[in-house]
């Protein structure tokens, strides 16, 4: 288990890299602020890309084959980041380390399920999410630090560290799952999960609470640099260490295992969005305590929907968890852009409406589903 969720952490941690150190890649290959970002979006972009050939490769070659490759493969492109002698070299390494990451991430999800026995299996889900939330911190936290002290080579070549590690440890751990004869992975699992209710009501809640997760967090910096905050950027990113409220993972996934995750996903909804109504007045303990409920709910938002991918299909799930990430990211990283003209026209009022507007459609989901039934499916 130890290796497993040191593979988990090493996909965050890599994603996020480059995100604390953004200005000292400007000045190292002259590129403005925007073009260093690009170092962030072609990693989501490409990992949505990968989620629809990880996902079948998984149902047809087994979980652990598709974990402990995919955390091998990580090793080089993270060392290339770090040697890279060009901003373009760069993006193309930031680039495989993307297309690599979601052999951890769609197969994560579906071992979770099939290797735990269900009543313990939202504990080890609210485990896994923790250990993505920890990747968070060190990708940001920690290369930032390494950085400051021996350069930024450095503190992303350390990484490289991680998904080696794991994937040495998942190879000796990790359990042999059987492939089902009616999951050999193809595309054409992946076209039958388009079409499964279940999967797409689970995508469409954990898409609302990452749009409006990356929304607040992508913008709350700008407020704080306004009146009458008028905090300085180093200032403003310590409101990033509200993702250790993402430690929680483990209890979370307790409750889950006892309400179920529709309703759990219904209760992080109303929590959201009590956050963003307190985020709106201009004091700093009510932004403070609004962006944390944010936080929480986020938390509880992407375990329940995970755990409703794990349990909407017992074939293809390597193909169900791809079309999970790949609409996920694709969906939710929309947080990042359309709250942004919603700023400049409305400010931090526009932000919240945008979330409010994202979490709704997940809630008349949920709702819509459970009045069809009579039932929580």
């Amino acid at each position: 288990m130890v290796g497993f969720l040191l593979g988990a952490g090493s996909m965050f941690a890599v994603t996020y890299s480059t995100q604390a150190i953004l200005p000292q890649l400007g000045r190292a290959f002259h590129v403005s602020p925007a073009h260093a970002g690009l170092t962030i979006s072609v990693v989501v972009f490409a990992l949505a890309c990968g989620a629809w050939i990880w996902g079948p490769f998984s149902d047809r070659y087994g979980r652990k084959r598709s974990i402990v490759l995919a955390s091998a493969l990580l090793v080089a492109p993270t060392v290339g980041a770090a040697l890279a002698p060009s901003f373009d070299v760069l993006l193309a390494f930031r680039t495989l380390q993307g297309l690599c990451i979601p052999g951890l991430l769609t197969a994560g999800v579906p071992y979770v399920a099939e290797a735990f026995a269900p009543g313990i299996g939202g504990r080890a889900m609210g485990y896994y999410v923790a250990s993505l939330v920890a990747g968070g911190l060190i990708g940001r936290v920690g290369v930032a630090l390494v950085a400051a002290g021996i350069g930024w080579r450095w503190g992303i070549g350390l990484l490289a560290i991680l998904p080696l590690s794991a994937a040495v440890l998942m190879q000796r751990s990790l359990v042999d799952l059987p492939i089902a004869t009616a999951q050999v992975g193809t595309f054409q699992g992946a076209r039958r999960q388009l079409r499964n209710p279940k999967l797409l009501r689970a995508t469409a809640t954990g898409s609302a609470f990452f749009f409006t997760f990356v929304g607040c967090f992508s913008y709350v910096v700008y407020r704080l640099e306004r009146p009458p905050f008028g905090f300085g950027p180093a200032a403003g990113s310590l409101v990033f260490v509200l993702w250790i409220l993402g430690a929680a993972g483990p209890a979370i996934g307790r409750l889950a295992d006892r309400i179920g995750w529709e309703r759990l996903g219904l209760s992080a909804l109303v929590l959201a969005a009590i956050g963003l109504a307190l985020s709106l007045p201009a004091s700093l303990p009510s932004l403070v305590l609004g962006l944390a409920f944010v936080t929480l709910a986020n938390f509880c938002g992407v375990t329940a929907a995970q755990l409703g991918v794990t349990g909407a299909t017992d074939v293809d799930r390597g193909a169900a968890s791809a079309v999970y990430f790949s609409l996920y990211y694709g969906v939710g990283s929309l947080g990042a852009y359309l709250p942004g003209l919603a700023w400049e026209r409305y400010g931090w009022g526009g932000v919240a409406v945008t979330g409010f507007g994202a979490l709704a459609v997940a809630g008349v989901v949920l709702l819509s589903a459970h009045a069809l039934n009579g039932r929580w499916p």
